[in-house]
């Protein structure tokens, strides 16, 4: 019987993080296989952020196979084959049917999944597994202390899917967080681009003008684009809506001088 852990998440992007954990738990012999369960869509977050879930399980497959335990550490599509929005129970559900005979089950979550597991679907029935917690830095994992095994020594990354995308989108360096050949995929799939920001940014502003943090964000990226106009307009923007943001007014005053320095006349200063 195979001891199958089962470590779900949208892997949105798959991170050395998630990585890390998976490496230390199989190197911990607590399972002879790991499955990063990849979710189409989780009833507990957003899906307009997701990229596409093939995309998401290349890239997965990509880091697996770059770890240490390549042969123990895969991706697992199961979830694209079942009903949405996934829910873990029936997963474990159709894993038991279809798998029940030759692998045992465990769960790998974090310490913040554990806390609200009770608001989960049938969360009774998945506590009768065993359940492996990486705590949350700087988050105490206190509830179903007794029902648990938590993992004290587990390499605690600060390192988030949702920092690494807002990173891609300033086009800002993200090496230090994801394998090569993650990184090779989202250039050469254009994920999480900041154009594609750029895009989502223009069509919610269309809706909602007056968003001072979406407008915030929008004049941002123009400056890191050296796209001066643009972030002009819109730290001016900003400033007709508060004429005390600070930030808004220095990054003006910065672009106005840069203006002034790129258009005046060099033989007649």
């Amino acid at each position: 019987m195979r001891r199958t852990m089962l470590y779900f998440g949208s892997f949105n992007p798959v991170h050395r993080g998630h990585i890390a954990l998976a490496e230390w738990v199989v190197g911990q012999g607590l399972c002879d296989e790991l499955a990063l369960v990849i979710s189409p869509q989780s009833p507990y977050k957003e899906a307009a952020d997701l990229a596409p879930e093939l995309d998401r399980f290349e890239m997965a497959e990509a880091a697996c196979r770059a770890s240490r335990y390549p042969e123990r550490i895969r991706p697992s599509v199961v979830e694209f084959l079942l009903p949405r929005p996934s829910y873990t129970i029936d997963t474990l559900r159709y894993l038991e049917q279809e798998c029940g005979d030759r692998m045992r089950f465990s769960i790998l979550m974090g310490g913040d999944q554990i806390e609200r597991l009770d608001g989960w679907k049938e969360w009774e029935r998945i506590l009768e597994y065993p359940i492996y917690v990486y705590p949350r830095r700087g988050e105490p994992t206190m509830r179903f202390a007794d029902r648990i095994t938590l993992l004290d020594g587990a390499p605690l990354l600060d390192i988030s899917s949702t920092a690494v995308r807002r990173a891609l989108e300033a086009g800002e360096e993200v090496s230090q967080w994801i394998a090569p050949e993650v990184a090779d995929h989202i250039r050469r799939r254009g994920l999480w681009s900041p154009e594609r920001r750029l895009e989502l940014l223009d069509r919610r502003l269309a809706d909602t003008p007056r968003d001072a943090d979406l407008l915030l964000e929008r004049a941002r990226l123009h400056y890191r684009r050296n796209a001066w106009g643009p972030a002009l307009n819109d730290f001016n923007a900003l400033l007709r809506l508060d004429p005390d943001h600070a930030e808004a007014r220095e990054y003006a005053r910065m672009i106005r001088e840069i203006l002034d320095f790129r258009y005046t006349d060099i033989y007649n200063p």
